[in-house]
C-alpha cells in the first residue's frame, strides 16, 4: 500500500510504526472503503442504536446514542446514511448536530457480536434527523463484544439530563468501574471524526479517581485510529451505556497512551494503556427506550486482576 492509497494519517502511522504493526495495518486498511457496500446497508437497517461522535461549540467531543425502531438508519445510496433521530434538547451535542458537522458513528449489534463504522459530515435532514456523507466505512472484528439481546422497554421516557458537572461522582465511578463496554470518540488532524467500541471484563475501565480514568488497549485490527488520532489531538469522548435501563454517562476530557512498562503490569492483555483526564460528565436518563439481555462476555477478553 503506497503513502497515496493509504487511508492513514500520520499519528495513525505513527502509531503503527511504534508498535511494529505497519504491514498489518497495511492489510486491515484495504478494508476502509468510502461506499456503503449492499451488506452494510442491510446491516444498518437491521439496528436500533447508532453511536455518535462530534465536537460541541467549545471544541470538546462527545460520544452520544441515537436510537429508533429497525429502520430508523438507511443508505438510500453508496455515499450517504440517513438517521430518523437527533439528539434530545440535554444532549451536549444537540446543538452541534443541528447543523453542518463532521461525525464518526459506530452501529453495533451486541447480539451478532458485529460492528460497523461510518464517519463523514452530517446535517440535519429537516425532519428531526440527519443525513450523513460517507467518506469512511468499514467493518471490525467480533473482538470484545460481549453479547446482548436488545427489548423495547414498557414505560421509557422522554432522554433527559439528571447530573452534569466537571467529575465523576460517587456513582458515576462505580458505573464506570463495572462497565463492560464503552465507546470513545476522537479527532483526526483534518476534524475528521472517529468513533470507537472498547470492551472486556467488569473492571477493566479503571476509575483512578474522580476526574481519571484508565483502560487497556488490547490486540485489534492494527489500525489504531483511535490511538493515532490521540497521537496528534488528546480530545476524546466517552460513552458508557447503562445496558439495562437505557441510560448513558457521557464523559469528555483529554487522553494520552503510556507504553511504558509498568503502566501495563497487572493488565493481561494490555499492549499498552491510556489514560483519560476527566472534564466534563453529562448523565442522561431514557437516552434509549431499548433495554438489553444480561451480558454473554466475549471469549477474547482478558481476565481482570
Amino acid at each position: 500500500m503506497t503513502a497515496a492509497t493509504t487511508p492513514y494519517h500520520p499519528g495513525e502511522r505513527a502509531v503503527q510504526d511504534r508498535a511494529g504493526r505497519t504491514e498489518r495495518a497495511d492489510h486491515s486498511g484495504r478494508a476502509v472503503g468510502s461506499t456503503v457496500p449492499a451488506v452494510a446497508a442491510r446491516f444498518l437497517t437491521e439496528r436500533r442504536v447508532l453511536v455518535a461522535g462530534a465536537a460541541d461549540a467549545d471544541g470538546r467531543l462527545w460520544a452520544t446514542q441515537l436510537s429508533g425502531p429497525a429502520g430508523f438508519l438507511r443508505a438510500p445510496d453508496e455515499r450517504t446514511v440517513t438517521v430518523a433521530a437527533h439528539p434530545a434538547g440535554d444532549d451536549p451535542l444537540a446543538d452541534a448536530l443541528a447543523g453542518p458537522a463532521e461525525v464518526g458513528t459506530i452501529a453495533l449489534d451486541p447480539a451478532g457480536r458485529r460492528r460497523m463504522r461510518v464517519n463523514g459530515r452530517s446535517v440535519p435532514d429537516g425532519r428531526g434527523g440527519l443525513v450523513i456523507s460517507a467518506d469512511q466505512v468499514y467493518a471490525n472484528c467480533p473482538k470484545y463484544i460481549q453479547r446482548r439481546a436488545p427489548a423495547d422497554r414498557p414505560g421509557a421516557g422522554a432522554p433527559r439530563r439528571v447530573a452534569a458537572g466537571s467529575a465523576l461522582s460517587t456513582a458515576q465511578q462505580l458505573l464506570a468501574a463495572t462497565a463492560d463496554t464503552f465507546f470513545i470518540a476522537t479527532a483526526g488532524p483534518d476534524g475528521r471524526m472517529d468513533a470507537s467500541h472498547r470492551g472486556g471484563n467488569p473492571g477493566f475501565l479503571r476509575v483512578l479517581g474522580p476526574d481519571r480514568l484508565r483502560w487497556p488497549d488490547y490486540a485489534g485490527n492494527s489500525m489504531f485510529m483511535t490511538l493515532g488520532n490521540l497521537e496528534l489531538d488528546p480530545r476524546a469522548g466517552l460513552l458508557i451505556p447503562e445496558w439495562e435501563n437505557g441510560g448513558a454517562l457521557l464523559i469528555t476530557g483529554e487522553a494520552r497512551t503510556d507504553w511504558t512498562g509498568p503502566a501495563t503490569a497487572g493488565l493481561p492483555g494490555a499492549e499498552r494503556v491510556v489514560d483519560l483526564t476527566v472534564t466534563g460528565v453529562v448523565e442522561l436518563a431514557d437516552a434509549t427506550p431499548l433495554s438489553w439481555t444480561a451480558p454473554d462476555y466475549s471469549p477474547a477478553n482478558p481476565p481482570i486482576r
